[in-house]
């Protein structure tokens, strides 16, 4: 024997339950749901609010909700990769790791693929952000920082100011670095400023 399974019917909420419930939207219910089931519905009262003439308005609030939102998950992806771009340089600068710092390069801008030469006796001692990265209109990004460096064979710390200018690429959904690598002076010179 095949066991019956009972449906029941949803619970309709009683036509004066909506106006305890929701008492500031007494007038748009009343109308739709005092009618008795059978009965002709009346043609609403010119500028009588229905729930036919809300659809619209509710799909339009809906669709314009929804493209603020998806504008606004943009901007934060971004600013999250923007953020994971500038921290992986500068871990690559910091423990010396040139030439991943060379792949944050724009790739027109590594098309030779080999470090300068002041950085075979490079040892990045201290960096420092000094203004931190804000997006621009125009998907651009800067951000200035201060370097502490020495060389191998000199020992004599010196100091760097980078000015880093990052550049959002669509085609690879990423940040590029534009600005180059930073320019280290050799023992010397004096301070270095880009």
């Amino acid at each position: 024997m095949i066991p019956q399974i009972q449906v029941r019917a949803p619970t309709l909420v009683a036509p004066g339950a909506w106006i305890i419930m929701f008492p500031h939207m007494s007038s748009i219910f009343e109308g739709a749901m005092a009618q008795p089931k059978g009965s002709r519905q009346r043609p609403p009262a010119p500028g009588q609010t229905t729930r036919a003439n809300l659809l619209p308005i509710l799909a339009l609030i809906l669709i314009s909700l929804s493209s603020i939102g998806c504008a606004v998950v943009e901007k934060d992806r971004r600013a999250v990769a923007l953020q994971a771009a500038t921290h992986g340089y500068q871990s690559a600068l910091r423990w010396g790791y040139y030439e991943t710092a060379l792949g944050f390069l724009h790739p027109d801008q590594r098309k030779t693929g080999a470090l300068p030469e002041p950085f075979e006796e490079l040892r990045v001692t201290g960096y420092d952000v000094t203004q931190p990265p804000v997006i621009q209109a125009d998907e651009s990004a800067t951000q200035v920082v201060a370097i502490d460096y020495l060389f191998e064979d000199a020992q004599v710390v010196k100091q760097l100011t980078d000015r880093q200018v990052w550049r959002w690429d669509d085609v690879s959904n990423t940040w590029w670095l534009h600005s180059g690598l930073p320019r280290f002076m050799p023992v010397g010179t004096g301070r270095a400023t880009r």
